[in-house]
């Protein structure tokens, strides 16, 4: 009987062709890599040299760009040189969904900090004078104590 099977490491076989291909890919990967790194490096510069002059909009917007640059060059790092680019999407969700909720707990707890930071240096005055203020303490001897309370349920007593 004929093998009509082909086994699946001779359908990926390196040839000239795919070489020369995937040479090219990651000479194309490197150069983006390095434009955005480039690009990254001026605009921290830039934020760097005039942060005190520029308005608080425009250096927020300049540090959204730099971490959409960070993502992108993330992205092109694991999709090219740890090969998840052509890899099975199980294998990709098995590293994209836990580094989502990575991201996700450090945004939930900073976000938890700053807000109880903010809590812990602003006060009420009001409650902080009402927690300070003595209240007087009754006279000893005055007042009725517990067993001379009489009660409606106490008769003869």
């Amino acid at each position: 009987m004929e093998h009509t099977h082909t086994p699946e490491y001779h359908l990926h076989a390196a040839t000239p062709e795919t070489y020369a291909a995937a040479k090219k890919e990651v000479k194309k990967v490197t150069i983006y890599l390095t434009i955005f790194t480039i690009i990254e490096l001026i605009l921290g510069y830039m934020l760097f040299k005039n942060h005190t002059t520029w308005g608080s909009g425009l250096v927020l917007f300049v540090k959204g760009v730099i971490l959409i640059f960070m993502i992108v060059k993330a992205f092109y790092i694991v999709a090219y040189f740890m090969h998840l680019k052509h890899e099975l999407k199980n294998m990709i969700m098995t590293i994209v969904v836990p580094l989502t909720l990575f991201i996700w707990f450090i945004i939930a707890f900073l976000a938890d900090g700053n807000s109880y930071r903010n809590l812990n240096n602003s006060y009420d005055s009001y409650k902080l004078e009402r927690s300070k203020t003595k209240v007087p303490a009754p006279a000893h001897g005055g007042g009725t104590h517990g067993s001379e309370v009489k009660h409606p349920e106490q008769k003869g007593h």
